[in-house]
């Protein structure tokens, strides 16, 4: 008997779930008639159908500006929750949105909020990368937006992502506790964060990282610690000047991407677009802190100045990236291969070589003496592949071989397997990376050099979301073709890779509700498929669609 009630309560749950999802669905469905219907009124046709919208006219921005602001504001709110796996719960980390020291060990959560952040990230990140993709087709139809609009645009963007917590990434949490180090005169580049013993600073620090040694060049390590000690020790707020850090190379990148593009003879909107208000720009380098914003900035500025007739800063601004991460020095060998113009003899390059050489090294020396850390990093260059990650090619190989070998009876040691795959990668990208170094007069600089840092992540040891930045944001004024493809291939997926979250979300639809499950799909779909506006129209290429848009007011 208890049974077919059971059985009879949980279909009526089931038709319950349906019926509610079938009048969600109508009145999202209602509310966008009557809204397009609003929109009609308010703007009437016009009486003489224009086959473009006024080239003049950019204030069609406004609604991809919200669109995106909205979006990322999602991301924002849904990973703020106390409850959130994508942040660090863990008291004292951020001004809010982190459990108290009074619950934090008590309050086991909220599964009905969680679902909701869980759909607030999820949908926003969609919704974010469907507005970009959507504006940088515009962009690319419609070329000659002012630069002073975009601005305007990522200034808007960047507001949810600098006032939420450090979400997708605890790495600034590892660089505020060795600029805590650097404060200390402990040298990060012998001991590993675990070295300062229990505290603010430590305590957030992943696992993996605290007995590691830093592989950071010594300008990001004095930046560090003189933010300790200008903090007076108060790890939230280095970790916030840490933030600010990284937003300044962001403003550096949106001033250096325009001239860039310019320097080729590329539209500098459409770059500056697909480069600065790239989601994973905006995520990993801005939200999450990384310390790869300030190399790519110094990296794209070096390149820039160079484009402009002045290769000495280049190679300087380019060493100095390179004392933030070492794989930047990759852009004093293309400014030195370049400094004589195309279609010069290789051994004609190797005197504009040496001398790169010996000015990047005096800038590194001056930089290492200043510090007095010395040139430990150099050394810890490796430490990044300690992570074993299915996301790397490389790495994904060797594991896939071992699991192989183990089910044949063979025992062989991991760790061995990974170095060779991992060498044979390694030597793959340098291969590729000489043949891209020979052909750049062909294929040109940019092109040359952001495809080969994003074949030495690619194949590395480790690919984390924003190394990809690395070549990304290089390849953003030149990317046309297959390598444009592949570009928004990159910047689509890799703000996926790792994302917590995943798993917490599958549990909650299975165990949750039928009433709650049946909203949180509808809410997703608007996510998903809601109309962004007939702005979008701009992104296709056929003229009459554009023709019967009115003019594109909206």
């Amino acid at each position: 008997m208890d049974e077919t009630l059971a059985d009879t309560d949980t279909a009526t749950l089931r038709d319950r779930a349906v019926v509610v999802a079938e009048a969600t669905s109508e009145q999202v469905r209602r509310i966008i008639d009557a809204a397009e219907r609003i929109v009609h009124r308010v703007r009437p046709e016009p009486t003489e159908t224009p086959a473009l919208a006024d080239p003049t006219d950019w204030r069609w921005l406004r609604r991809p500006a919200l669109l995106g602001f909205f979006a990322l504001a999602a991301i924002a709110v849904g990973g703020s929750f106390s409850n959130s796996p994508f942040k660090l719960e863990m008291p004292g980390t951020w001004p809010f949105g982190v459990p108290t020291a009074n619950t934090a060990a008590t309050d086991p959560g909220n599964e009905t909020l969680l679902m909701l952040g869980l759909l607030l990230v999820y949908g926003g990140l969609v919704l974010l990368l469907r507005v970009w993709l959507q504006l940088a087709k515009a962009l690319r139809n419609r070329p000659g937006v002012p630069i002073k609009h975009l601005t305007w645009v990522l200034a808007l963007w960047l507001i949810p992502m600098l006032v939420a917590a450090p979400m997708f990434s605890r790495d600034v949490f590892s660089y505020a506790a060795q600029g805590e180090m650097v404060s200390h005169h402990i040298n990060p580049y012998i001991y590993g964060p675990f070295t300062l013993g229990a505290g603010p600073y430590v305590n957030p620090v992943d696992a993996l990282w605290g007995n590691t040694p830093a592989p950071y060049g010594p300008l990001f390590l004095m930046i560090d610690g003189f933010f300790a000690s200008v903090t007076m020790h108060s790890a939230t707020a280095t970790v916030m000047a840490l933030r600010l850090l990284e937003l300044g190379a962001v403003a550096l990148l949106a001033f250096c991407i325009p001239k860039l593009a310019r320097s080729v003879g590329r539209d500098p909107g459409q770059a500056f677009t697909l480069a600065v208000l790239n989601p994973l720009v905006l995520i990993t380098l801005v939200n999450s802190a990384h310390n790869d914003a300030m190399m790519a900035a110094l990296l794209v500025a070096g390149i820039t100045a160079a484009r402009l007739k002045h290769p000495v800063w280049g190679i300087v601004l380019c060493a100095l990236a390179a004392a933030v991460k070492a794989p930047a020095a990759l852009g004093i060998l293309y400014i030195a291969w370049d400094w004589l113009g195309p279609d010069v003899a290789i051994r004609r390059k190797l005197r504009p070589i040496a001398l790169a050489g010996i000015l990047s090294a005096g800038v590194l020396a001056v930089l290492t003496a200043v510090s007095g850390l010395g040139l430990g990093w150099v050394k810890n260059l490796a430490t990044p592949g300690t992570v074993r990650s299915w996301a790397a090619p490389a790495t994904a190989v060797g594991m896939a071989f071992t699991g192989f070998v183990h089910a044949l009876g063979w025992m062989v040691d991991q760790a061995s397997i990974l170095s060779v795959t991992r060498s044979i990668g390694l030597l793959v990208a340098v291969g590729a990376g000489i043949w891209l170094l020979k052909e750049s007069d062909r294929i040109g600089q940019l092109t040359a050099l952001g495809l080969t840092l994003l074949l030495f992540v690619i194949l590395g040891p480790v690919v984390q979301p924003w190394y990809l930045t690395w070549g990304l944001v290089l390849l953003a004024p030149v990317a046309e073709g297959r390598v444009r493809t592949a570009f928004i291939v990159l910047s689509v997926t890799a703000p996926f890779i790792g994302l917590p979250g995943g798993r917490e979300m599958l549990v909650q639809l299975l165990h949750a509700d039928p009433l709650v499950i049946a909203i949180s799909l509808v809410a997703l779909l608007v996510f998903v498929v809601a109309p962004l506006g007939r702005w979008t129209l701009l992104g296709r290429r056929d003229e009459r669609v554009l023709a019967s848009a009115g003019g594109l007011g909206a």
